[in-house]
């Protein structure tokens, strides 16, 4: 069993994946492009104008949106390999699923958690009005930390794991759906801890913010993915520390203060 998938094996992966990418992607682009991105965008999502229900259930879908267009491409060498090493159990389609379902499943419990949080500090800057004050805080804060986090053991320790996808399964696979959602569950918790920081940013500016979503995509597909992906994390670190420190000493040098919706509400 290879240890790793070649850049050019990524996207050799199931059609109906691919397919799910590709909407999403597609679902983004033609929201922002006809003025409806407030239907996948968690910013303008809890309205007055609809029920706390209906607007749970659209920002549940609108992370899931995010999720396929953001994450699934930095895991279709991990998805692909575990469906064929799956190939050779009873009901390979339904532990196919299941491994799927729980690494969807992670990163649904990681979106809820932190768009609750964000919202919890956007209503807070209602009445801390220092924080209402400075938007650049927040949004120069997330990059910073994000920066860091790129020189830390456990993103180096969870980006292996990401980048040696059979060295996962020849330690963690059993066969059967309950051990592949248990897979699932496992890797996702990885994928997790070699992205969340920079996830997180995506929550500060808003997840249907193209100009961030595309290159954070990109790169988290190459830091998974890529010939050199383990070298560009430290200069990518520094990068991003550097634009959060700029946003938060001089916000009016970025545009990032100024079109930041996370900051300015709803």
């Amino acid at each position: 069993m290879s240890t790793v998938t070649a850049p050019r094996n990524v996207w050799l992966a199931s059609p109906v994946l691919l397919a799910v990418i590709a909407s999403a992607w597609l679902l983004g682009l033609t929201a922002e492009f006809t003025g409806h991105a407030q239907w996948i965008h968690h910013h303008r999502l809890v309205t007055g104008d609809m029920s706390l229900a209906a607007s749970l259930a659209l920002l549940l879908l609108a992370w899931q949106v995010h999720i396929a267009a953001m994450m699934l491409p930095s895991s279709l060498p991990m998805i692909r390999l575990f469906a064929r090493t799956a190939a050779r159990q009873p009901h390979p389609g339904t532990a196919h699923g299941a491994f799927i379902g729980g690494y969807l499943l992670v990163w649904t419990a990681f979106g809820v958690g932190a768009l609750t949080l964000h919202n919890a500090v956007l209503a807070a800057g209602h009445h801390w009005h220092w924080l209402a004050h400075r938007p650049e805080w927040l949004a120069g804060g997330a990059l910073v930390l994000a920066g860091a986090f790129q020189f830390s053991g456990l993103k180096n320790a969870c980006l292996r794991h990401c980048r040696h996808p059979g060295v996962f399964l020849m330690a963690h696979y059993r066969r059967g759906r309950l051990a592949a959602l248990h897979l699932g569950l496992r890797h996702g918790l990885f994928c997790i801890g070699c992205c969340w920081a920079l996830m997180l940013v995506m929550v500060v500016v808003g997840i249907a913010n193209l100009a961030w979503m595309a290159p954070l995509a990109l790169l988290m597909l190459y830091e998974k993915t890529g010939a050199y992906g383990d070298r560009v994390v430290k200069p990518v670190g520094i990068g991003l520390i550097v634009l959060g420190t700029l946003l938060l000493l001089a916000p009016e040098w970025t545009s990032v203060g100024h079109d930041h919706h996370g900051v300015h509400g709803h």
